[in-house]
Parts: structure tokens; sequence; C-alpha cells
């Protein structure tokens, strides 16, 4: 994930902002997502099982093995599943040694002849380092949470894409070098959903996207989803849909606030492409408060502080949410 709108002069600052008078914290986050159990085909525990074999692979920063490993494991899913896979590469400049580097995004496709597409993404690559980390800022950082959290969740909907109106199609893009950043004063953040997103204005698709929806830290044990600012200046209407599916389904990890603003690969989608797109994320990680932990970019961003219940409820609204198209 990136970074919240909001600077301080000594780095990135979290800022908790409501629309309601008095918009701030819930006092009674619980563990659940939802109010009643969630279907059974969509499988928290296999769900869980591959955020954790995604961290099994390690780091997975841009042009790194990991990487690498991860795109491989990636296609054969996909394509096991039935997507049509390809990896929109390009070259980029290495922001520490000046080096060309490869970068790629990783798209897979569903149904390509209908004529009603949707766009569901996430990043995955991971931070180089936790640069957060009090103890060890230069240390391993596995990315659980902030990267692996939202291509778990695309992973378990591939299962159920073939369960869609007739006339709509999905292409799942796991964004590269969202965060490929060794310092926040030079490094340019969104190089892969902005090469995506150039790509795709230089030369449009036959059919455009309807709408598109980016998953970023979905897997809070404590998940709180809340109306993003940017999600809706540049998405209204789609993100009122996603919330009132969720209101349908009794899943109230989506709550019907704005609370923070936040730079993610949704703005070039929304402000390049032109594809109103929402971001889902829960950036409060965990519930925050007075001597709370922090796992954001710390070594703590382990499968062990996620949840495959808050994977399977988001992927429950957001598939629901298709089949309403």
């Amino acid at each position: 994930m990136a970074v919240a709108a909001t600077l301080v002069v000594a780095g990135i600052a979290l800022v908790a902002i409501g629309i309601q008078s008095g918009g701030g914290l819930d006092n009674d986050i619980a563990a659940a997502p939802a109010r009643t159990a969630i279907p059974a085909p969509y499988d928290a525990d296999r769900a869980m099982g591959y955020l954790r074999q995604i961290c099994d692979i390690g780091p997975r920063p841009t042009a790194s093995a990991g990487m690498e490993t991860q795109q491989a494991f990636l296609k054969r899913h996909f394509e096991s599943l039935g997507g049509t896979v390809r990896l929109q590469s390009t070259r980029i400049r290495h922001p520490e040694t000046g080096d060309v580097i490869p970068m790629a995004n990783l798209i897979a496709s569903w149904h390509l002849d209908r004529p009603k597409r949707f766009l569901l993404c996430a990043h995955y690559d991971t931070r180089p380092f936790p640069d957060r980390d009090r103890r060890n800022p230069k240390g391993r950082f596995v990315g659980a949470n902030d990267g692996g959290s939202g291509v778990a969740a695309l992973m378990e909907l591939a299962h159920h894409l073939d369960e869609l109106p007739s006339d709509v199609g999905v292409d799942l893009v796991m964004f590269d070098a969202e965060e490929f950043v060794f310092d926040e004063r030079r490094d340019k953040y969104f190089l892969g959903s902005t090469y995506f997103a150039q790509q795709y204005r230089m030369q449009p698709p036959q059919s455009p996207y309807t709408a598109g929806v980016l998953l970023d830290m979905v897997g809070d044990k404590e998940l709180r989803i809340y109306y993003e600012r940017n999600s809706l200046k540049y998405a209204r209407q789609v993100a009122r849909q996603i919330w009132n599916v969720a209101d349908d389904l009794g899943v109230t990890a989506f709550v019907p606030r704005s609370r923070h603003e936040i730079r993610d690969d949704h703005l070039p989608l929304n402000q390049i492409a032109g594809i109103p797109t929402v971001d889902l994320i829960d950036f409060d990680y965990p519930r925050p408060g007075l001597g709370a932990p922090q796992y954001w970019h710390t070594e703590q961003d382990i499968p062990e502080n996620c949840s495959g219940e808050s994977l399977a409820a988001v992927v429950w609204v957001v598939h629901q949410w298709l089949q309403r198209q």
C-alpha cells in the first residue's frame, strides 16, 4: 500500500477524516467481518492458504527473484482456473543504482469476448524494506497484508468467475512497482499502475472498463473498510454500489463513512485512464489506539496478523457486486 494523502515533515502520517459529525473510530470493532456466516464457496481457509503460500516465497520487490517466483506461481494458478494470463512488461530505472531493470504487471482475463468488462486489481510487489519498523527498518519484509492480501483475495475470487452475468468479463491485474521506494523524498510510487493506465489511454480497448476495484490491505483481522475519499471523488457511484451490496449481505466490515484519503494505484486508473475505480482498503493495521501495535511497513506484517475470514468477506462482496451488473 502507498501512503495517506497528508504528509508531515518527518514522513508519512495516517489521517483520520470523518464526513459525519464526530466521525471518529468505531468503539465496537469485532473480530467477525459479517453478521452471518460467509457462504462456504467463499473459502476462508483456502484464501488464507494462498496468502501463506505468497508469503512463503519471501520478499517480492520489483525485479527480484521472489517476484519472478510469484509471477510463475500466479500464472499457474490463474490458468488452472480458466484465465488467460499475460505479462505487461516494460523497463524502469532502479532508484538506487540507476540500472535498467524489468517491471511487469500480470493480467489474468476471463470471458474476453464479453462486452461489459470490469477491472479488479491489487499490487503484488512488496516494499524493499520494512522502513517503519522501529527495531529493524532494513529487515525482511514479506508484506502479508500490504501486497499479499489483495493478491490472495484475487486468487480466491478466480474460483468464482464462471458465475457472472452472460455479458460480463473480468480482468484481474496485479500491478508491479507500486512501492519500489527506498527514499520517500525521491522515489516514485505507482509505476506499474501508471504504465497500465498510460497504455490503456494510448490504445483504448474495444470494450472499455465499466468500473474498477482495487484491493489493498484487505486481510486485517479487525477488518474495517471505510469509504476512501479519492474513491468518492472519482467513482462515487461504484463505491455506493459496493457498500450497498455489503449492507445487503450483512458484511459489517464495510463501514459507510469516510475515514482516509489515500494515494494508491486507483489514482492513475482514475486520472490517466478514466476508469472509475474505488480503493477497498483498511489503512488501520491493526485497530488504532494509544499504545496499540502498528504492523504497516514493519516485520510484523505477516500471515499470523491476517485473517482468511476477512479475505473471504471481501471476495463475497466483490463477487456479488459483479453478479448484479
